[in-house]
């Protein structure tokens, strides 16, 4: 089948159709300009459409043995498996992401469908001990109902996958609306993929639309729980805010401004391939890329030397050819938002040691050093191909400069003595820290999460079930209870 052609709708109540609104939205390839599809947009009507069949569906897929929801789950991977060739063109031709970052996406999208198949089992009650005589105390794990999810554009098969799998092991309904640049690969070959695996009807609803013609509606509707989103701090803000204001659970992966940690026992051949690997995968868009590489100044001129040429010879270009490194960026705006960071540095007195140049979307390397301590850059997440060097005195100082952001999503330590790494990454206030390893890591088991303005709430394995599950309290009184009056 051809994706953007066949899947060029909304999938409401296991119906293919498009929005009624009255514009539509047009999937561009990134690096040719490629018109992909145009979908018409869902309106709040659909949005409500959407819920009210999700609502409808899960109550009887609560009460579905869980090992039957597993198949389904099960089945789900096998449809993958069978069209993982498609799948890679569509996310190389919709996001503008190699064939590297498409296998790696992949991988990671099979391995968290292969955790959620264990997690339908895993919504376990307890037995809980009373203080009154002859009270049982049974404590169940229930669906919140409901799941809303919100889904970025960088990794959006995988990040899609991440929350509706889950969700759907643990008995929970969702309406999916996928981020507007990748309403495909995000969203409705998801729905295609689970409508294949056998999922019934009404449990996986996705709208492609816009917040301009929707505005809050996805938030605000009386009928999801817990609203799963993925995207910048600046609308992760605005959606904590409207859930809490409707008394929703908001579960926020958002931005990061990771750093990479040089210290002076480091292994400085191995930390160039982590440090570039963790600033330039899928072209710098990645929430948990290595924005700042901080170095002990010991060993900064040897490590810059050979960080600067590995960056040197990564190629760019057409995300096609498999000897591509870097592809585009999404879209026209993010390539000259990120140009314009680098002026903007260079201007205020940075060195560019590399400065790459821009053909289109694709955007080739920068490495800077020597930035202004006032930069704002520092602090902020630069969605892009472009490396920060700051060299450190000593370790204390690496990590003054790692928490100097108002981000703590991830990061990195590099050096020989392992428990020095560890004692350093307990220091840095981020929800991950990888010792002699990338930056950009994600495991179906482990929490993933931030700090600060990285987001609230964490995702993965034993956490997943708090994400989208509640507990409710049954007691039941063997004999009579005693009142006082």
């Amino acid at each position: 089948m051809s994706y953007f052609t066949d899947l060029a709708l909304c999938c409401i109540d296991g119906e293919w159709r498009p929005g009624s609104g009255s514009w539509d939205i047009i999937d561009f390839n990134p690096y040719n300009g490629e018109k992909l599809a145009s979908i018409t947009v869902a309106t709040a009507d659909e949005v409500d459409l959407a819920y009210r069949a999700a609502e409808r569906a899960q109550r009887p897929w609560a009460g579905t043995n869980p090992y039957a929801r597993r198949r389904v789950l099960e089945r789900a991977i096998r449809v993958i498996e069978d069209s993982e060739q498609e799948i890679t063109e569509a996310i190389i031709a919709e996001l503008g992401g190699t064939r590297t970052k498409a296998a790696f996406e992949l991988e990671l999208a099979k391995e968290f469908l292969r955790e959620s198949i264990q997690l339908a089992l895993r919504a376990s009650g307890r037995i809980a001990p009373s203080p009154v005589d002859g009270k049982e105390n049974r404590v169940y794990r229930e669906p919140v109902g409901v799941v809303g999810v919100v889904s970025p554009f960088n990794f959006p098969f995988l990040l899609s996958l991440k929350s509706v799998a889950p969700a759907l092991a643990l008995g929970n309904a969702v309406v999916l609306k996928p981020h507007q640049n990748t309403p495909v690969c995000g969203g409705t070959l998801v729905a295609k993929i689970f409508e294949d695996a056998g999922l019934p009807a009404g449990l996986l609803n996705v709208v492609v639309t816009d917040i301009a013609e929707i505005g809050d509606a996805l938030i605000e509707h009386p009928v999801p729980k817990v609203i799963s989103f993925t995207g910048s701090d600046k609308v992760g803000r605005h959606v904590a805010t409207v859930a809490a204001g409707q008394f929703k659970r908001a579960v926020l992966e958002l931005g990061g401004n990771s750093a990479l940690l040089v210290l002076d026992d480091a292994d400085l051949d191995y930390a160039v391939d982590a440090a570039v690997f963790s600033r330039f995968i899928h072209q710098g868009q990645v929430c948990m890329a290595a924005n700042r590489i901080v170095v002990d100044r010991s060993v900064a001129e040897a490590f810059t030397e050979k960080f600067v040429a590995k960056v040197a010879s990564l190629r760019t270009g057409d995300p096609a050819d498999p000897a591509t490194h870097i592809g585009p960026l999404i879209n026209a705006a993010q390539a000259e938002n990120v140009s314009a960071v680098v002026e903007q540095l260079v201007a205020a007195g940075a060195t560019a040691l590399l400065r790459g140049g821009v053909e289109g979307n694709v955007v080739s390397p920068s490495v800077l050093t020597g930035i202004p301590e006032d930069a704002a850059a520092l602090r902020e997440e630069i969605f892009g191909p472009v490396a920060l060097l700051i060299p450190v005195d000593g370790e204390d100082e690496a990590v003054r400069v790692a928490n100097d952001t108002p981000y703590g999503l991830s990061g990195a330590v590099h050096c020989a003595d392992v428990e020095r790494g560890v004692r350093v990454a307990r220091r840095i206030e981020s929800g991950m820290v990888h010792v002699n390893d990338g930056t950009v890591a994600d495991e179906p088991i482990v929490p993933f999460g931030g700090e600060k303005r990285s987001g609230l709430g964490r995702l993965n394995g034993e956490e997943m079930v708090e994400a989208f599950t509640t507990t409710k309290w049954i007691s039941v009184q063997h004999g009579r209870s005693v009142f006082p009056f």
